[in-house]
C-alpha cells in the first residue's frame, strides 16, 4: 500500500499544478475520491438547501460510502491520469 499511497500523495500535490482546470463534474469526483481515501465514509449531516456547493460535495462523497481507502486512491489516480 505504501507505493499506492506515495503515488496518491504525488497526484494530489500535482493536481494543484494542472495546465487546464478540469470541469466541475471532474473536480467533484476528485474531491469525493480524495475525501473517501483520506477520511473514509462521511459522518457529517447533509448540508441544507441553502448550501448548494456543500450539498453537491457531500452527495458526491456520500456516493462512495463503503469504498475502501485503497480503492478510492486507485480510482483517484486513474481519473487524475486522464487529466494530464
Amino acid at each position: 500500500m505504501s507505493d499506492l499511497k506515495a503515488r496518491f500523495d504525488a497526484a494530489v500535490a500535482d493536481s494543484k499544478n494542472l495546465g487546464q482546470r478540469p470541469d466541475n463534474a471532474t473536480l467533484l469526483k476528485l474531491y469525493a475520491l480524495y475525501k473517501q481515501a483520506t477520511a473514509g465514509d462521511t459522518d457529517s449531516p447533509r448540508p441544507g438547501l441553502g448550501d448548494l456547493v456543500g450539498r453537491a460535495k457531500w452527495d458526491a462523497w456520500n456516493g462512495l460510502k463503503g469504498t475502501p481507502a485503497e480503492a478510492a486512491m486507485q480510482r483517484y489516480l486513474e481519473l487524475f491520469d486522464t487529466l494530464e
